[in-house]
């Protein structure tokens, strides 16, 4: 019996718009799922203009409408730093109303360059600099929390200034639906200060972390230090939540495995992956290979990982990951 984790299911809702399946298929996969007991979670993907898709909060509304349990979330929200935080903070509150309290969760990043898109384009029709993108971020999410939690709310950023506004309907989740930050910095030119920074930024901002291509030695590391600084900052560090966003491709024949999911995330990112960065995130293989890759993230303090079929057939592997894969576990059902 492996060790203990909880899953979600990541929809791949970029397939629609390269003309692999409809928005039925990618809405009736999740409700299957939640019908399983198996899932504690739902993800859809996010971006407007940079690598398009069916828009998210949307996607999301439609979830919650035909789902009861299982957590919702936006993983991760790339459009985050571009949206106008008072319509984001109606929309989002008015998510929360429809799936009831404690559903969503909001996993905000940077997005930018890197993972393949048309950023150049995203940052000129919305007139945001990559070079904005964190600040933007960080004032987006400072900005959510007081719209939803004060009856007149105020701010004062760099690029968020508000005063006295009233933002209805409130979230029915208190004090605010979950926000949290999904971070996987890189050390840029053997500098690893940027590492430092997004940690801290983490600890200090959000409610849980999500990562995505790393090793499960890294995960743990990164996880440690947000934990750390957490405690630092006088924050509860039981509470603070993570999710680790992770492909799978079930095959006896790994080769096979291997490159349909190659051939799946060059098309889903129009652009080539290279050999070891498809090795790192995509567990393929047979169900016993898919189990050990998923158990070892798991021991390094994976609370829960959402995954991603990286195949074709997207009906066929989810039946597969939820005969032969997700049994291995002792707890995979939702709290």
């Amino acid at each position: 019996m492996a060790t203990s984790v909880k899953f979600g299911l990541t929809l791949p809702n970029r397939m629609v718009i390269l003309g692999v399946g409809s928005m039925q298929d990618i809405i009736s996969m999740g409700v299957d799922a939640e019908e399983t007991g198996l899932f504690q979670s739902l993800w859809v993907g996010d971006s407007i203009l940079a690598k398009r898709r069916p828009e998210s909060v949307a996607l999301l509304g439609a979830l919650a409408a035909r789902t009861q349990r299982v957590r919702l979330g936006v993983g991760c929200m790339a459009s985050f730093p571009i949206r106008n935080p008072f319509i984001l903070a109606a929309q989002w509150a008015t998510l929360d109303m429809i799936a009831g309290p404690d559903r969503m969760i909001l996993a905000a990043c940077l997005g930018g360059a890197g993972g393949g898109g048309d950023w150049e384009m995203e940052q000129d029709a919305f007139g945001v600099p990559t070079g904005q993108r964190v600040r933007r971020m960080i004032e987006n999410i400072e900005a959510l929390k007081v719209l939803w939690t004060q009856e007149k709310a105020s701010y004062e950023g760099q690029y968020v200034n508000f005063s006295n506004v009233i933002s209805e309907p409130r979230p029915v989740t208190k004090p605010h639906p979950a926000l949290w930050i999904a971070a996987n910095p890189r050390p840029v030119g053997g500098d690893t200060s940027v590492i430092q920074k997004a940690t801290r930024r983490v600890a200090r901002l959000a409610d849980g972390w999500m990562t995505t291509m790393v090793t499960p030695q890294t995960f743990g590391e990164r996880l440690q230090t947000i934990l750390d600084a957490r405690a630092e900052l006088g924050k509860d560090t039981e509470s603070f939540d993570n999710t680790l966003y992770y492909n799978a491709n079930i095959n006896e024949d790994k080769e096979a495995a291997f490159n349909e999911s190659k051939k799946f995330l060059d098309d889903y990112y129009s652009r080539d992956w290279p050999k070891e960065l498809v090795e790192l995130w995509v567990a393929h293989g047979s169900p016993q290979e898919v189990v050990e890759r998923i158990k070892s993230f798991a021991e390094a303090g994976a609370k829960e990982i959402t995954i991603r079929i990286t195949s074709y057939d997207q009906r066929g592997q989810l039946e597969r990951l939820v005969k032969e894969v997700l049994p291995a576990f002792q707890t995979v059902g939702a709290r």
